[in-house]
């Protein structure tokens, strides 16, 4: 190889890598700017009371989205109760199980649900759910939620199954373990910590979901002491003091947009961490 090789080799490496650096730059900088705003017009808000109170009337200084937090938490917690399992158990009946017309029609079922926009998920649980129970409520947003990360959980699972070792599940077969416990205790458990990033990845996608909210639980200045009420949500809150006329309750939107981003970003990271630790 000789010296004119090996300067114009050199010059693409260097043109490549520049190009790369552009282009992840590019991809950044929106993130950063975003991420700075809601810092900067949010972090003035945050404190104790933020967490500890209810939002307060209009003009009267104070208050926060206690009630929105922990309403989210509810609402999440209960659609996790829903979701998660319908999920991985379907996933484990896709690998181990499914064959044929069904399975293809149930992977293209969870394709589809988890492309279709939040808000026709939201107008569904509305026809399922509020109608029939003449009134918005909890479980009406903790169904809609569920909905939204079934399919997530779904096809996550499904992939981190298939790449457990088929040697695996031979041996304990050939043991004489029947195929139910197998899937679980053998398949499930060596994948685990996939399942978990998918579960995480699930959780922080319907954390942010506003729309189907809007449709099933409505929201609450107040604390809800029932499940077959209107409760609050954080990302209600943020957008309906978002689109108010009060500075207090924009100040606000700010300080809980900037919770729910980190809690977002909290959950991705420690999904990438486990992601990271599987494959090391």
């Amino acid at each position: 190889m000789n010296l004119r090789s090996i300067t114009v080799r050199r010059a693409s490496n260097l043109t490549a890598t520049v190009l790369m650096g552009a282009a992840t730059f590019l991809v950044l900088l929106p993130l950063v700017i975003i991420f700075y705003h809601i810092v900067k017009m949010g972090i003035s808000s945050i404190n104790i009371g933020f967490f500890t109170n209810i939002p307060q009337p209009p003009g009267e200084a104070g208050g926060g989205m206690a009630n929105g937090i922990a309403g989210s938490a509810v609402m999440i917690g209960m659609a996790s109760l829903v979701g998660l399992p319908v999920g991985i158990f379907g996933a484990i009946y896709l690998t181990e199980y499914g064959t044929g017309r069904l399975a293809t029609a149930i992977r293209f079922c969870a394709d589809v649900l988890s492309g279709i926009p939040s808000i026709i998920t939201g107008m569904v649980a509305y026809s399922l759910v509020v109608v029939p129970l003449k009134g918005f409520s909890a479980l009406a947003g903790s169904f809609a939620l569920s909905l939204i990360m079934v399919p997530i959980v779904l096809r996550t699972t499904e992939e981190q199954l298939k790449m457990v070792p088929a040697t695996l599940r031979e041996a304990s077969l050939a043991l004489g373990v029947p195929l139910w416990r197998t899937s679980i205790k053998v398949t499930l458990r060596s994948a685990m910590t996939g399942v978990i990033t998918g579960v995480l990845l699930a959780i922080a996608r319907v954390a942010g979901e506003t729309a189907p909210l809007l449709f099933t639980a409505l929201g609450n200045q107040f604390w809800s002491r029932k499940l077959t009420e209107p409760m609050a949500a954080l990302p209600l809150q943020i957008f309906n003091f978002a689109i108010s006329p009060y500075e207090d309750w924009h100040r606000l939107a700010w300080a809980g947009a900037l919770v729910l981003v980190v809690m977002m970003f909290g959950l991705s990271l420690v999904a990438r961490w486990l992601g990271r630790t599987k494959h090391s």
